[in-house]
């Protein structure tokens, strides 16, 4: 079954998120301020916090700089997923991942076709790996982003879960870059 091994140490992660949105600020940031409550209350810290217009440069440049930065783990962004003319998130960020997670859009999927039924067909939630950092790209609204929090990325960001976790793999995402993430993971 899976399920916290209570044997095993909790790893605090940093975790960045960003929001894509023409027309929030972080004061009525629903979904970005979500995402950090969770994190924050799952024992992670916010590592970093911004708000990017719909714009694949400007979307892109911001997740670039967290992928450089050795200190961020998982980059969340929330926002840009749809079908208008203005959501661009996946175009800006699936370019930059060097390994594609479509489990993560599938399950995504799922989760909120349990909530919100057939709707869920309109999202274009993806997540990927670029530079030994994790990327989930979610939908804008602060339902989604607790689904996907709440029934994915909390036990997926956490050590201890089992059978298995990203938080255990992350040593070895480095193995080509040479450069350490959550230090204490072991396989």
């Amino acid at each position: 079954m899976p399920g916290i091994d209570e044997k095993r140490e909790f790893i605090p992660l940093k975790i960045a998120v960003l929001t894509v949105s023409d027309t929030r600020s972080i004061a009525d940031d629903k979904s970005g301020g979500t995402l950090a409550e969770r994190i924050e209350k799952a024992g992670h810290a916010v590592a970093g916090r911004a708000i990017v217009t719909d714009d694949v440069e400007k979307i892109r440049a911001q997740v670039r700089a967290w992928i450089s930065d050795p200190a961020i783990d998982v980059v969340i962004t929330t926002g840009g997923t749809g079908f208008t003319g203005r959501d661009v998130t996946p175009e800006a960020l699936e370019p930059l991942f060097e390994k594609r997670m479509d489990g993560f859009s599938t399950l995504f999927l799922l989760v909120s076709h349990a909530k919100i039924g057939t709707s869920a067909i309109q999202t274009r939630a993806t997540a990927g790996v670029a530079g030994a950092t994790y990327i989930f790209c979610l939908p804008g609204s602060p339902g989604a982003c607790r689904d996907a929090w709440d029934d994915i990325l909390v036990h997926q960001l956490d050590y201890r879960y089992r059978p298995c976790n990203f938080v255990e793999i992350m040593p070895r995402l480095d193995e080509h870059l040479r450069r350490g993430k959550a230090k204490g993971a072991t396989v």
